[in-house]
């Protein structure tokens, strides 16, 4: 291959490689502009927007506000609503609880007279009314929610029972609950009396 050959090669392979390079720019600059056009489209979509806010009739501002502070009192008064509700369920419990911490005394003496009654006088008028009124009682405590706490028999728990004095039992474990002296009761999850018990000694 002669020298002019190779020249003319050489200076075509050049040319090949000014246009590549050229192609590559061109590419880079469409890409740039393009960059820049959506840069400028957001521009005039804001200024546009800050325009449409500018021009906003008072009127709409004020109602806007004023929507503004009713959601806000109406989230208030929400609130208000329930708290108020949680307050009256409490005061209802204390109420509830109160009332039958009164009215157990009346069962203990139910209890008593009933248990001092002779076997052959259970079937007496008097008696028998007696024992119809305490049953009804209980009726109606147990649908209140109040409970008697279990205790002869169980492990002594200090959450439910009253420990007043320890006594020997060989037939129950130590630490059991051997006697009931006074009857507990529950309302609902709370109790509203411990049990007065007594309980075999470790």
């Amino acid at each position: 291959m002669s020298q002019k050959e190779k020249e003319v090669k050489q200076s075509a392979a050049e040319v090949e490689n000014e246009n590549l390079e050229t192609e590559h720019t061109e590419a880079d600059n469409g890409e740039t502009s393009a960059g820049t056009e959506n840069q400028e489209a957001e521009t005039r979509e804001n200024e546009a927007k800050e325009a449409k806010d500018a021009k906003k009739d008072p009127k709409d501002a004020q109602i806007e506000e004023l929507q503004d502070r009713l959601k806000r009192q109406m989230a208030e008064f929400d609130n208000f609503r329930k708290r108020t509700e949680k307050e009256k369920a409490a005061m209802y419990e204390i109420g509830a609880k109160d009332i039958i911490e009164k009215i157990l005394p009346v069962v203990d003496n139910f209890e008593r007279g009933l248990g001092m009654v002779p076997e052959e006088q259970m079937e007496d008028p008097f008696v028998d009314g007696m024992n119809k009124v305490y049953r009804q009682l209980l009726t109606e405590l147990e649908n209140l929610g109040v409970k008697p706490i279990e205790a002869v028999g169980k492990e002594f728990d200090p959450n439910f029972h009253n420990a007043v004095m320890q006594v020997e039992n060989d037939e129950l474990e130590p630490g059991t609950v051997a006697q009931e002296l006074l009857k507990g009761y529950m309302y609902r999850d709370t109790v509203v009396r411990h049990s007065m018990v007594a309980v075999v000694q470790e």
